[in-house]
């Protein structure tokens, strides 16, 4: 695998580094921790949005996820067959169909090992810094999630796929 340059100010050589490097060895994460947990990378994002959201709508999930509702009704049944989450009225909307995560502790405990030596890993590299510079990473990657956030919702809003 190539490596990168051990240290660098150009502005290019960090965007690169983000842009390519670690958005791809983030993406391929995703997908091995996924292959482990016998669901498509997309199943899996459906439950991390399920995490991070609580309940949300097919079309909810569906806008998250990028995907048409048809295309979320198959993610969400393999989901429901594997009983990793259930369709539900929607509390506040008895007439509302939502989506929740399943309870399951034993599993969660599973899919957390497959995350915890890359935890560790991160926060060793973490703690090698003085707080000054965790705060400035900490306020870059803030920003540069939601430069992503925002990028994301605008490239789904565009003109049709090339």
């Amino acid at each position: 695998m190539p490596t990168m340059k051990k240290s660098s100010s150009n502005t290019r050589d960090i965007t690169d580094a983000l842009g390519k490097r670690l958005s791809l060895a983030t993406i391929l994460f995703h997908s091995a921790v996924a292959e482990r947990m016998g669901v498509t990378v997309t199943d899996a994002k459906c439950r991390s949005l399920l995490l991070q959201y609580g309940p949300l709508s097919a079309g909810d999930l569906a806008t998250h996820l990028g995907l048409t509702t048809g295309a979320v009704t198959g993610v969400i049944d393999r989901l429901v067959a594997a009983k990793i989450v259930r369709r539900a009225k929607d509390g506040a909307d008895g007439r509302r169909v939502v989506v929740e995560l399943v309870p399951n502790p034993s599993r969660d405990r599973a899919i957390d090992a497959l995350f915890a030596p890359m935890g560790r890993r991160i926060r060793e590299l973490v703690d090698e810094l003085q707080p000054r510079e965790r705060k400035v990473i900490f306020d870059f990657l803030s920003k540069a999630s939601g430069v992503l956030e925002t990028e994301t919702r605008e490239l789904r809003s565009r003109a049709p796929r090339a």
